[in-house]
């Protein structure tokens, strides 16, 4: 399985961005997607999650509000709209998948999932 992320940049705060993650390659089995993102010297951190219906969704603390993380009908694209983005949010963000997890789990523990694409960079600048 590989995961595609793509739509980072840069914004100025208050600004939005639409992140999205394709999956492709073999069978894609009934997995949750994550979002997750690092800054420089910190580990990585949960930021969202939907389950494979997309009934279940997850979400940090810091961006209930203005994140929203959505799955498409064929379960292989996972977007992440932001909004009202703040310089803190500023990271290398990367879309993971937690394989055969059910339909209704959305983790939120990076240790649970097995597949992570490359990263895209969002940068908020004040």
């Amino acid at each position: 399985v590989q995961l595609q992320a793509s739509g980072g940049g840069l914004v100025q705060a208050g600004g939005s961005l639409r992140l999205s993650c394709l999956a492709s390659g073999r069978a894609f089995s009934v997995s949750a997607m994550g979002w997750f993102r690092q800054v420089p010297g910190k580990e990585r951190e949960f930021v969202a999650s939907v389950s494979w219906s997309g009934g279940t969704t997850s979400y940090t603390d810091s961006v209930k509000g203005r994140f929203w993380v959505a799955r498409g009908n064929t379960k292989k694209l996972v977007t992440l709209q932001m909004n009202e983005l703040k310089p803190e949010d500023t990271a290398v963000y990367f879309c993971a998948a937690d394989e055969d997890s059910g339909p209704v789990v959305a983790s939120t523990d990076r240790l649970e999932y097995d597949y992570w694409g490359q990263g895209t960079q969002v940068t908020v600048s004040s």
